[in-house]
């Protein structure tokens, strides 16, 4: 009788959660598609309304994230692989596997801070993108690590054996065997993290501090904004115009992360046939 009453909550919960997602998610196609248009992607942030657009913000959104991809995806799979595979199952890889697992819940905000005061100042790269793209990695670093770290404990320990069996090494089985099969978790585990890097403000707004930008970024050096934090201050604005492109911009980034997303859902269903 309890189950069915905790089950009832839950799904009413759901239901809930679901149908007001759905109101807040009509009441910004509502306020902001008439602002979807070939202009907002061309143009610069502007003190006026209908000629702002988000170019500055979404290129440095997508260097950011490339930069992070870069510095992040094989930091992580060889970490996780490090620790599965090749790590002696003693006190220290223990302490190793416990910390990486408590740094997936550290606030990003946490991130930001300790970026701005070892990336920005103490290593000197200044609010730059490369300096945002190291503090973006700590960020999601814990994420790709324990996601890859799953999807290489589904491998079965058979074709494990049967590679050994056959004279392979520590460093060919897990080149030819545990790779190639655990690969389409991986991947999905490194898009949901880059997801969660999109959507981040706090980390950026510390390192950046800039939304009022009229170049593009040409080099990893160079100042930036991004999109969330061009949002943020569109919201923060008293004219409605400004809240309705600030709602154009919610659409965008919505697209952005629903995609991401849905690569990650299409390889991970592909790897389980």
């Amino acid at each position: 009788m309890k189950d069915k009453f905790f089950n009832l909550i839950f799904l009413l919960a759901v239901m809930v959660g679901l149908i007001s997602l759905m109101v807040l998610f009509i009441d910004i196609i509502s306020d902001g598609y008439k602002y979807l248009t070939w202009d907002f992607f061309t143009n610069y942030a502007s003190r006026k309304a209908e000629k702002s657009g988000i170019l500055a913000p979404l290129a440095g959104t997508l260097w950011l994230i490339s930069m992070t991809a870069i510095l992040t995806i094989p930091i992580g799979i060889s970490t996780a692989l490090y620790l599965e595979e090749f790590a002696t199952d003693n006190w220290f890889t223990k302490l190793i596997k416990l910390n990486v697992s408590n740094l997936a819940g550290v606030p990003s905000i946490i991130y930001g801070l300790l970026g701005l005061a070892f990336f920005s100042y103490t290593l000197s790269l200044g609010k730059s993108l490369l300096a945002g793209a190291l503090t973006m990695t700590l960020l999601v670093l814990p994420i790709v690590i324990i996601a890859s770290q799953e999807a290489i404990r589904t491998i079965q320990p058979s074709l494990k054996d049967a590679a050994y069996a056959l004279g392979a090494t520590k460093w060919e089985v897990s080149k030819n065997v545990i790779l190639p099969h655990s690969i389409g978790g991986i991947m999905s585990g490194i898009i949901l993290a880059m997801s969660r890097a999109v959507g981040e403000t706090a980390p950026i707004l510390i390192i950046s501090s800039l939304v009022f930008i009229t170049t593009v970024p040409s080099g990893p050096m160079d100042r930036f904004t991004i999109l969330p934090l061009q949002i943020y201050t569109w919201a923060a604005f008293p004219q409605d115009e400004f809240r309705a492109i600030a709602s154009t911009g919610i659409i965008v980034l919505l697209c952005i992360l629903i995609s991401m997303n849905s690569i990650a859902i299409f390889i991970r269903l592909k790897n389980q046939d």
